[in-house]
C-alpha cells in the first residue's frame, strides 16, 4: 500500500477515535460549583456515570449563581467539544435559551435540572427534573402559618431574582401568605446566593424590624447566612425561622432550634437522574418531559429518620 495512503488511513482512524472519545462526554453544568447543594448534584452524577458504559463525566459551573454569562460560555464550550449530552441547571430562564437551542441544532441532548427556562426554550430540551418549587414554596408558607398564625411580620430572604427556582418557590410562598393570612411581608431581599450577603441583609432586617415574627431563607447559602445572623444577633429561637435545602450547617441549625425546619430537595437525585436520562435519550428510549424529584420537610423530630437522611447532605 502506498505510504501516503497509509498516512491518510491512520489520520482518518485517529480522527474517528477523537470523535468517539468526545462523543462519550456527558457535561454537567450547574449554577455554581461553590455550593454543597451543587456538589451533591455532582455526587449523584458521578454515581450514575459508573452505571453507564462508554461515557465520561465533566462537572463545571461559574464562581457564583449570578455569573450568568459565564454559564452560557460553559455551555457554548461543551457544544464546541461535541459532547454526547448536557445536564444543565440554568441560572436564568431566558439567557440560556439560545445556547440550549444551539445544542439542539447540534443534535446534543439537554436535560434540565433544578430550574426551568422560559417557554421559548421548551422545544429544545429533552427533559426537566426538579423539585416542584411552587409546591415547595407553599409547603414552607403552610408550616410558617402553622407556627405563627396569620398576623405579624415575615421577612423573605431570597436569592437570585428571576431564576426559575426562585420565581416558583418564593412566588408561591408569598402568594400563599397573601391568600391565606394577613401577614405583612418584608422584602424579598436578594442575596445573589452569597452566604455573607444573606448574613448582612438578615442582620439589617433584624435590626430594622424588632417586631418580626418569622423569617424565610429560600435556598442553601441564603438560609445559612440567615441562620448565622440569627445566632450572632441573639435572636435564634426567638422568632420562627424556616430554611431551604439541607447541608450540614442547616441540619445543625434545625438541631439547635435556630431553624424550625427546612424544606429539602433531592439534589443527589437530580444529578443521578439527569445523567441517566441523557443516557436514555442517547439510547433512543422514551423519557418524561417533566419529572418531580420531590421535597421533604425536615424538623428536629424527624432529622434522624430514613426519609430525611435520604435527602440531607
Amino acid at each position: 500500500m502506498p505510504r501516503p495512503l497509509i498516512h491518510a488511513l491512520v489520520s482518518a482512524c485517529l480522527a474517528l477515535l477523537g470523535t468517539a472519545s468526545q462523543a462519550g462526554e456527558i457535561a454537567v453544568i450547574v449554577k455554581t460549583t461553590n455550593s454543597t447543594y451543587w456538589q451533591n448534584v455532582n455526587k449523584g452524577a458521578e454515581t450514575a456515570i459508573k452505571e453507564i458504559a462508554g461515557h465520561t463525566l465533566t462537572f463545571s459551573g461559574p464562581a457564583s449563581e449570578s455569573a450568568i454569562a459565564d454559564q452560557v460560555n460553559l455551555v457554548e464550550n461543551a457544544i464546541n467539544r461535541k459532547v454526547a449530552g448536557i445536564v444543565l441547571g440554568p441560572s436564568d430562564p431566558d439567557a440560556l435559551v439560545p445556547v440550549i437551542k444551539k445544542a439542539w441544532e447540534a443534535r446534543i441532548p439537554v436535560v434540565l435540572i433544578d430550574s426551568h427556562v422560559s417557554e421559548a426554550g421548551k422545544p429544545y430540551y429533552q427533559s426537566f427534573l426538579t423539585t416542584d418549587n411552587r409546591a415547595a414554596g407553599e409547603l414552607c408558607a403552610k408550616q410558617l402559618i402553622d407556627k405563627i398564625g396569620t398576623t405579624g411580620k415575615v421577612a423573605v430572604m431570597s436569592f437570585v431574582a428571576g431564576a426559575g427556582s426562585e420565581v416558583g418557590r418564593v412566588g408561591a410562598f408569598t402568594s400563599y401568605l397573601k391568600a391565606h393570612s394577613k401577614l405583612e411581608i418584608v422584602g424579598p431581599f436578594y442575596s445573589q446566593s452569597q452566604m455573607a450577603t444573606a448574613m448582612n441583609q438578615t442582620t439589617d432586617v433584624l435590626a430594622a424590624h424588632r417586631d418580626l415574627k418569622a423569617i424565610f431563607g429560600a435556598n442553601e447559602p441564603t438560609a445559612v447566612g440567615m441562620g448565622r445572623a440569627l445566632v450572632q444577633s441573639g435572636r435564634a429561637g426567638k422568632l420562627v425561622a424556616i430554611g431551604f435545602d439541607g447541608n450540614q450547617d442547616l441540619q445543625k441549625f434545625v438541631q439547635d432550634g435556630t431553624l424550625a425546619g427546612i424544606a429539602v430537595q433531592s439534589s443527589f437525585q437530580m444529578g443521578y437522574l439527569g445523567v441517566k436520562t441523557i443516557s436514555d435519550v442517547l439510547q433512543k428510549k422514551p423519557v418524561p418531559k417533566f419529572r418531580d424529584t420531590g421535597v421533604v420537610w425536615v424538623n428536629k423530630a424527624n432529622l434522624q429518620s430514613p426519609e430525611a437522611k435520604a435527602v440531607l447532605y
